[in-house]
């Protein structure tokens, strides 16, 4: 499992956030809570890309969920070492050096301790909106039935088929999967054995999968907003994850 050149390419995305940083656990969280009535006992789970959530792109999602009645937690799972804003766009990264540092033993407990006290606190029910790296976790936690409904947009780090089989098999979630047309991590042949697998009806929970002509892999994140096929992407995804949670969560 490795990355591409496009999870550490796009577009860094303008806007004020409207969101706390809190300290969950000993792990920094950006947390957005809607300012009209919402269940208590249903957050959302923001898993981010390799920047992590210190990128105002990911901010500025999270928020947007909160506006639509979601409570949202953004978890740093890379314990402040997610990738710097400044190697976007950058051929010079070595992207793999970084990774052999964030494997799951560094980058799993943060988000168990997260989930953990989030129960204490009374949720019961979870959702998982995954990007990229984060698409990786949503499947994880699916596995092990502690989410109750899967986003996952242009995930990488998948095994195909072997992931899609387990989850068909382990998971009792709902599953929406966001893909494009230029995907070296989840490519048109994965998007084909998902639909094999999960679609008419097969995978009983619930499936879905959306296609966005002319985007690339990282679009519902980092997307260019000035390329008129990636905005509607990213704000297709967007909206498919919204219906998605409103309709299984």
């Amino acid at each position: 499992m490795s990355f591409c050149k496009d999870c550490i390419q796009g577009v860094r995305h303008e806007g004020e956030p409207q969101g706390t940083l809190e300290t969950i656990d000993g792990v920094a969280c950006y947390v957005a809570t809607p300012t009209v009535d919402y269940p208590k006992d249903k957050v959302i789970l923001f898993l981010p890309d390799v920047f992590g959530i210190e990128i105002n792109n990911a901010k500025l999602l999270v928020d947007d969920f909160a506006i639509n009645g979601f409570k949202v937690v953004a978890v740093d799972y890379f314990n402040g070492d997610g990738l710097p804003i400044d190697v976007m766009n950058s051929g010079s990264f070595d992207v793999k050096v970084w990774f052999a540092k964030h494997g799951t033993e560094q980058t799993r407990p943060p988000l168990d301790k997260v989930i953990a006290v989030l129960k204490e606190r009374g949720v019961t029910k979870f959702g998982a909106t995954g990007y990229c790296f984060g698409g990786r976790y949503t499947f994880d936690l699916a596995f092990d039935n502690v989410i109750q409904c899967s986003v996952v947009s242009h995930p990488s780090l998948l095994k195909v088929p072997d992931d899609l089989e387990a989850y068909f098999t382990k998971s009792k979630a709902p599953l929406l999967i966001n893909s494009c047309e230029v995907d070296e991590k989840f490519p048109v042949e994965a998007q084909t054995q998902a639909d094999e697998i999960f679609g008419d009806g097969k995978f009983a929970p619930g499936y879905k999968r959306e296609y966005f002509p002319g985007c690339t892999h990282g679009f519902a994140v980092r997307g260019d907003m000035s390329d008129p096929l990636i905005k509607a992407g990213k704000e297709g995804s967007f909206k498919a994850a919204v219906e998605f949670f409103r309709e299984h969560l």
